[in-house]
């Protein structure tokens, strides 16, 4: 009889408790759902009309989220960015993807808490008049509570005007790194790249696609790829998409485009490269000249260039960069011809069939000089130099072509070859087997268009229009011969 008194009190007591963490529960949901709609509700777009509602501005005095004036305790979550303590007063600078707001506590409240930078809190209280650092009014706190402490000392300050560490430093910690608004800024721009690509292809009738990474055969025909075991076979990791963007044009879309990862197993260590990388990709079919790919993306960089102006104008100032103008024909010539100008007006006697760092730099300089033009074309690639499905211009020469900006390559593009009797003896000419790209030379057997494409450096675009000399910092996560962490 205990024995079942003992079961049926533990019964109970689980009920009991059971209910109570359910009501628990439902409260906690019930205030998170509140919160959530509080916060929602400070950050609206603001008009210059409505005179209710006072503009929260960042550090930089440009972020354009708001919040609503109103008597109602207000609730903001986010990170410590700042703790300013005087005798009768405590300031904290809250920050949160929106920017910063300054908030002020009684002392009683917060020496409790032992508060440290980059502490995750939450805070209520109201909106009070009081001009500071961050806008004209500020937060009058009432509650405070620490949703996750950071720990110790920070390796990373991120709470300065710049982040002052080695890149070394600052790639190791890059999470924390990234809590600065500089280098946030970096990746917003980066996003509105992207955005603008996909935008404007979408206008030209272009349809995205995702190929796959792991392929068969690399698309450039030559060593450096990444070898991997693929259930007994051997696979490789996509240097590009460029086999399923032409197989892709050749089904009947035309026109498709791509970002995605691409992967060169090059054992360099140079500020411009790196093993992993995102291209800008675009292949579209009945193009008879190369001049067609490189109008397109002329009007496609100004049209990136326009949107960057239109959405991400508190970057760039948080940045302080100034964009480029793209002109409504980017200047272009011949490679041989920009060698000779090389030699000529430079002394640069060691260049054949491509360009260096240094001749690259030279020639954009020259182009600058004498055009005003940032941007510079050069066409007409040696074949020897180019991949062995571009489209070979008489006996020595490619219908391809190389962009140029503020001295670095960033665009690769051309003519393909669409005959399938061409294609395979390129391939032969080139030392590859044909019967190693079977499944790619099916795809030219049933009737292939004339057609041509291009790739942008996603990351070195984003650097060279910031102003960044390299390329790992504007590269979320770097991959590199020496970086498989973080």
């Amino acid at each position: 009889m205990k024995e079942v008194m003992e079961m049926k009190e533990t019964k109970e007591t689980k009920e009991t408790k059971e209910t109570k963490e359910t009501k628990e529960t439902i409260e906690m949901k019930e205030s998170n759902v509140l919160k959530r709609s509080l916060i929602n509700s400070l950050k609206e777009p603001v008009t210059e009309s409505e005179h209710n509602l006072f503009v929260a501005k960042s550090e930089s005095n440009s972020n354009s989220e708001l919040i609503v004036n109103t008597d109602e305790t207000i609730c903001l979550m986010g990170w410590v960015h700042r703790i300013k303590r005087l005798k009768t007063v405590v300031f904290i600078i809250l920050r949160d993807r929106t920017g910063l707001v300054q908030c002020a506590f009684a002392p009683e409240l917060i020496e409790p808490l032992e508060l440290t930078l980059e502490t995750v809190i939450c805070l209520t209280g109201k909106k009070v008049k009081g001009k500071n650092d961050y806008a004209d009014f500020e937060i009058a706190g009432e509650r405070i509570e620490v949703l996750n402490p950071a720990a110790g000392e920070l390796p990373v300050a991120v709470n300065g005007k710049e982040i002052e560490v080695q890149l070394e430093t600052l790639l190791k910690h890059r999470v924390l790194g990234l809590r600065h608004p500089k280098e946030q800024a970096i990746f917003k721009i980066q996003s509105l790249i992207g955005e603008g690509f996909r935008k404007f292809l979408s206008t030209q009738g272009f349809t995205e696609i995702h190929s796959p990474k792991l392929v068969k055969e690399g698309a450039e025909g030559g060593a450096n790829v990444f070898k991997l075991d693929y259930f007994g076979e051997t696979a490789y990791l996509a240097q590009s998409p460029q086999f399923y963007k032409q197989m892709m044009v050749i089904s009947g879309m035309e026109r498709v485009f791509e970002v995605g990862s691409v992967f060169r197993a090059e054992a360099h260590s140079t500020s411009r490269h790196l093993n992993e990388y995102v291209s800008l990709d675009l292949e579209m079919g009945f193009i008879f000249h190369e001049d067609e790919l490189m109008r397109l993306e002329t009007e496609l960089l100004r049209s990136i260039m326009s949107s960057l102006k239109e959405n991400g104008n508190n970057e760039l100032s948080i940045l302080e960069v100034t964009l480029p103008e793209v002109p409504d024909e980017i200047p272009h010539m011949k490679l041989s011809e920009a060698i000779a100008i090389l030699k000529e007006n430079y002394g640069k006697t060691e260049l054949e069939g491509d360009l260096d760092p240094e001749g690259e730099k030279l020639i954009s300089q020259y182009i600058y000089e004498t055009t005003g033009s940032e941007f510079v074309f050069l066409t007409h690639y040696p074949k020897r130099k180019r991949p062995m499905y571009t489209m070979p211009c008489g006996e020595e020469e490619t219908h391809s072509f190389d962009l140029l900006f503020r001295g670095m390559e960033i665009t690769t593009g051309g003519r393909r070859i669409h005959r399938l009797d061409m294609l395979i003896q390129s391939m032969r000419e080139k030392g590859l087997d044909p019967e190693q790209y079977e499944s790619y030379l099916e795809a030219f057997k049933y009737g292939a268009p004339p057609h041509g494409g291009l790739a942008i450096g996603l990351e070195r675009l984003t650097a060279l229009l910031l102003g960044f000399s390299n390329v790992r910092r504007t590269s979320l996560f770097p991959r590199d011969g020496q970086r498989l962490v973080p």
